[in-house]
């Protein structure tokens, strides 16, 4: 499986965690609410989601809006396929939750693993955070030598292309600095008053399909991308 389907995968098993839903509205929320799927299209999605339900982790179920039914029947269309993730699925998910490879902080994977930390734990948002600043402090290592060797050579404006690219990932570092430091004073104040080391995760959403799981801070899938 290639690094971006894995993605894909994480990305479509975390978010039917939170509630049945179809093929479109699928869509709408990887363009809405992850910023790294914003030019996905269904010829990626449906291959996705067919594979998951191959694996025995997603099962296809008739729309449940009976008018829909009627209207696709008259009209010579099918009605939408409501995907939905089963035991296996949850546990898939959870295992992938729990990985802390270099994938989990690379461009690629970081911005959607950042989107579900908050049904990550602890010592693993910790993990993936602090991975990801070495790798962007290694980036940045690289791009100051690489600047150093050919300033001589660069006009003006890629000069300053370069270094917009250099403050880009010194900003993140930044950021990255913060959400670690906040991780750890959370930890103290847990450890403190004697409370549990983390939360416990969030439920399995209802039948009826309507959990619900708290959005990321603005910008924050965007921002954790490199330029």
């Amino acid at each position: 499986m290639s690094r971006r389907s894995g993605v894909l995968e994480f990305a479509v098993l975390g978010l039917l965690r939170e509630a049945p839903m179809h093929g479109y509205e699928l869509r709408k929320r990887l363009n809405t609410s992850l910023g790294v799927f914003r030019a996905f299209s269904y010829g990626s999605l449906y291959p996705c989601l067919k594979t998951l339900v191959t694996q025995g982790w997603l099962t296809e179920e008739p729309g449940a809006d009976s008018d829909e039914a009627r209207g696709a029947a008259l009209a010579g269309r099918r009605a939408r396929i409501v995907y939905r993730l089963t035991a296996e699925g949850k546990e898939r998910f959870e295992e992938l939750l729990g990985q802390t490879g270099p994938d989990s902080w690379e461009d690629e994977h970081f911005g959607v693993r950042f989107a579900f930390f908050g049904q990550t734990n602890r010592d693993v948002r910790m993990r993936v955070l602090q991975g990801r600043r070495s790798r962007l402090e290694e980036r940045l290592d690289k791009m100051r030598a690489s600047l150093s060797r050919t300033r001589e050579k660069l006009d003006d404006y890629t000069l300053e292309l370069q270094r917009h690219g250099m403050e880009s990932v010194e900003r993140e570092v930044r950021w990255l600095d913060e959400l670690i430091a906040s991780e750890r004073e959370g930890q103290e104040r847990r450890d403190q008053h004697g409370a549990a080391p983390d939360p416990p995760q969030q439920d399995d959403p209802s039948p009826d399909g309507d959990g619900t799981r708290p959005e990321p801070p603005t910008g924050g899938a965007d921002r954790a991308k490199a330029p």
